[in-house]
C-alpha cells in the first residue's frame, strides 16, 4: 500500500477542526484524523470538518468505545458516514484502565476481548434487515427488532487503537485497521506492533497485512529551540502513562522516564521538558524549523500506511496550537 500523509488535529476548537480539515484538503494531504478528549467530543468534531470539506477521508482517532452503547456508536457513524458522502473511518480505543473506570464508570476489565465483540457486532448493526439483531455475548446484549422499515447498509471501516500487544492483536483480529501511537517509534513498529498484527490477523485467518494509521509527533515553527520544546513536552506528557512500559523498556528509555515522572509529580513543567533526551525526541518526533522538519519526516516515511501528521498539544493555548496545525500543513503539504 503506498502510504497517505494525513493530518491529524487535537485540541482546539470546532473552528480550529474544521478549518484545518479545509486546508488540509486543499493542500493535499489525505486523511483528516480527529480525536476526543474529556473536554471534545470526536463525533461532534467530525460532523464540522465533514460539513467544512467535500473530498478528504475524516476519521476519529480516536473515539472512545466505551461510554456509548454499540446502537449510538452505529448510529452516529451512520449519520456521519451519511453527512460526509461515504468518507467515514471510525476508529475507537478505550483509552487506559483509568480512563475507563473513573472518567466513563465502565468496567475496565478485559478491553481487547470487550472491542473484539464490539465490532463484529457493530456491522451486525449496521447489516440488520428487518429480522433485526438479537445478541447475548460476554459484554454486550441486544435485542432489538425494528418497528419501522430498516436498510441495510455496507459497515463503515473500523480501525482499532492498540498500544501493547494485546490489543494491536485484537486490531489484527477484527479491524479494518489499526491506530497507532504518537509515542510509537520505528523499532517498536517493527519488533512489537507488527508482529501482534499478524498474530491476531492469524486467529480468525484474515490477511496479516493489516493497515496500520500512525501519529507523528510533528512540531513545526521558525524557532526551532521552540519547536522541539513543544514536541518534548508532548512526549513527556504520555511517558508519564504506565501502560506505555514496554516501548520505554526496549528504547532504554527508563531513567528519562523516571526523571520525567519525579517532574510530574512535583508539576515541574520545565524538569519534564529537560528530561527528554535528543534521542527520544529524535525517535519519537519530527521537530524543528520548516528545512529540519521535511528533512526528519523523510525518515518516517514508510513507517506507516497512513502517516498523521499530530501537532503537540500539551500546554499551548487555543492561537499556539492552531500556528502549529497550519505550520504542518504549510510545511508538508503539495
Amino acid at each position: 500500500m503506498t502510504e497517505r500523509l494525513g493530518v491529524a488535529v487535537h485540541g482546539g476548537t470546532l473552528a480550529t477542526a474544521a478549518l484545518a480539515a479545509r486546508r488540509a484538503e486543499e493542500r493535499g494531504f489525505e486523511p483528516v484524523w480527529t480525536t476526543e478528549f474529556y473536554d471534545r467530543s470526536a463525533t461532534v468534531s467530525l460532523a464540522a470538518m465533514a460539513a467544512a470539506t467535500s473530498t478528504v477521508t475524516i476519521a476519529s482517532g480516536i473515539a472512545y468505545a466505551v461510554g456509548r452503547s454499540p446502537l449510538v456508536l452505529t448510529a452516529e457513524a451512520r449519520d456521519l458516514d451519511e453527512l460526509s458522502g461515504g468518507r467515514l473511518i471510525l476508529g475507537l480505543g478505550t483509552g487506559t484502565r483509568r480512563m475507563q473506570q473513573d472518567w466513563h464508570g465502565a468496567d475496565g476489565s478485559a478491553p481487547a476481548p470487550r472491542v473484539e465483540e464490539l465490532v463484529g457486532l457493530l456491522r451486525r448493526i449496521w447489516a440488520m434487515g428487518p429480522s433485526g439483531v438479537r445478541h447475548e455475548g460476554r459484554f454486550y446484549r441486544m435485542a432489538l427488532q425494528p418497528t419501522v422499515e430498516v436498510t441495510p447498509r455496507e459497515p463503515v471501516p473500523v480501525y482499532l487503537a492498540g498500544f501493547n500487544p494485546r490489543m494491536v492483536a485484537a486490531a489484527g483480529a477484527v479491524a479494518d485497521g489499526l491506530v497507532g501511537h504518537p509515542i510509537f517509534t520505528r523499532r517498536y513498529v517493527d519488533e512489537v506492533v507488527r508482529p501482534a498484527l499478524h498474530k491476531g490477523a492469524a486467529t480468525t485467518g484474515r490477511n496479516p497485512d493489516i493497515p496500520i494509521a500512525g501519529y507523528v509527533i510533528c512540531s513545526v515553527a521558525e524557532d526551532g529551540d521552540r519547536a522541539r520544546r513543544d514536541a518534548a513536552a508532548q512526549i513527556a506528557f504520555y511517558s508519564v502513562v504506565r501502560t506505555y512500559r514496554r516501548l520505554i523498556e526496549l528504547e532504554g528509555f527508563e531513567a528519562s522516564v523516571a526523571a520525567i515522572r519525579e517532574a510530574w509529580s512535583q508539576r515541574d513543567a520545565d524538569a519534564m521538558i529537560a528530561a527528554v533526551t535528543p534521542g527520544m525526541l529524535g525517535r519519537i518526533a519530527v521537530a524543528g524549523t520548516p528545512d529540519e522538519a521535511r528533512d526528519q519526516l523523510v525518515r518516517c516515511r514508510g513507517r506507516y500506511d497512513r502517516l498523521l501528521c499530530y501537532a503537540p498539544s500539551y500546554g499551548l493555548s487555543g492561537a499556539e496550537l492552531t500556528d502549529r496545525l497550519d505550520a504542518i500543513i504549510d510545511t508538508f503539504g503539495r
